[in-house]
């Protein structure tokens, strides 16, 4: 199916199809940080309009709830509430603002410099690894719910095909639901008394973040991971499309753009967003690359954030159920971080390598903490910080031959 001879009609569906791609993962983080799914979907579809205006409609991307930030959000409101932590994502747009600006000015390789796969390999495995104590104990509140889910996930991820393989998350929960629903552990009070449109209530009741500078330090490191993630999937959908979209409209502008969105994220009340590489195996599989249909499916989500039962429906499936899918998806985050390191040929035999890589880790898991007046960081951001300031001042090792990815 190539993108000259579709109808608007097929358009529409496709990009429906897209939105149910990245569907799934977009709701499931609000879900587990506490805030609301219908704002979410109404963020993520005002972002990708946001990134598509900055990037001059050229570049077929979706930006969705990102991963990266579920365990900073969890912490962050902890120690300061979820107005404040809305107010620290706030540095993340800054991160994203400043690399825009320096990639501008130096081009890629200064990113290349700072953050090697030696250093972000580590930071994507903690994402992951730092949220598995969560998905446990979500899990155990009930065994066989979270069970059925994660074997259906499993099922569809493994043998399923075409764009079935792509929503094993949706098809998860799903089956988990469904199964609780049986069992009458499900409440449908919330559900029943909703109405079939409302506003997400961060617009309906809107307010401006409680700014605070702790919480807006605490998440510029972390978004360090999501930046570089940026840069591949722009790679990628470039490759997708056949199109150097690096070069034109820029990898400065896609990275100003997604910096625009996560601001947008945070000032309505939503988790920040990147882009998503769901969409862009949709892509892949259905050959549709048109900026358009990813724009359809940016509309699509906007609409669903105010189907009012959606939001309700969304909220009352049992912690359990979440709980399976976590199992499979941070331990697949994970995963994706040692698969980096692999793919950029990191060589552990390199003492430097296996310095970076053991601290890194061991302060992200230990849950190391640095404290500086009131200003305090730890887990993923501080070994972020650490794995740059190691890379930058280790001196390389004097080697014969060609040196190794680092």
């Amino acid at each position: 199916m190539g993108n000259l001879n579709l109808s608007p009609a097929r358009k529409t569906i496709v990009g429906i199809q897209f939105l149910f791609v990245a569907f799934g993962s977009t709701v499931l983080v609000p879900l587990l940080v506490g805030l609301d799914p219908a704002t979410a979907l109404f963020t993520a579809g005002l972002g990708t309009f946001i990134f598509h205006l900055v990037t001059r409609g050229k570049v077929p991307i979706f930006l969705g709830s990102s991963f990266a930030f579920i365990a900073p959000i969890m912490s962050a409101s902890k120690q300061w509430g979820m107005s404040g932590t809305l107010a620290g994502i706030a540095g993340v747009a800054l991160v994203y603002f400043v690399m825009s600006a320096l990639i501008k000015w130096q081009g890629k390789k200064l990113l290349d410099k700072l953050f090697p796969p030696v250093v972000i390999g580590p930071v994507i495995i903690l994402i992951g690894l730092s949220l598995s104590t969560s998905a446990v104990n979500m899990a155990k509140t009930n065994w066989l719910l979270a069970f059925v889910s994660l074997a259906v996930a499993v099922m569809v991820l493994s043998m399923g095909r075409g764009l079935m393989k792509l929503v094993p998350v949706i098809c998860g929960i799903i089956a988990g639901y469904i199964v609780a629903a049986c069992m009458g552990i499900v409440d449908f009070t919330q559900v029943e008394a909703a109405p079939w449109l409302s506003l997400p209530p961060a617009l309906a009741h809107f307010h401006l973040p409680q700014f605070a500078w702790e919480p807006f330090l605490y998440m510029i490191p972390v978004a360090i991971a999501p930046v570089i993630e940026h840069v591949g999937d722009v790679y990628v959908v470039s490759a997708v499309s056949q199109e150097d979209f690096t070069k034109s409209p820029g990898l400065h502008r896609t990275m100003l753009g997604d910096g625009l969105a996560c601001l947008a994220a945070c000032l309505l009340g939503g988790p920040p967003v990147t882009t998503y590489s769901e969409v862009t195996g949709a892509m892949s599989i259905t050959k549709v690359t048109h900026p358009q249909v990813i724009r359809i499916a940016a509309f699509t989500a906007i609409v669903f954030s105010v189907i009012g039962k959606l939001s309700a429906l969304l909220q009352s499936i049992p912690s359990a159920v979440l709980g399976g899918i976590m199992l499979l998806l941070f331990g697949t985050i994970a995963s994706v971080g040692i698969q980096n390191l692999i793919q950029h040929k990191v060589d552990f035999n390199r003492t430097r390598n296996i310095i970076i890589i053991s601290i890194m880790l061991t302060m992200g898991i230990g849950g190391a903490v640095l404290k500086w007046g009131s200003f305090s960081i730890s887990g993923i951001g501080l070994s972020a910080v650490i794995g740059v300031v190691l890379n930058l001042f280790l001196p390389p090792a004097k080697e014969k031959g060609k040196r190794n990815a680092e």
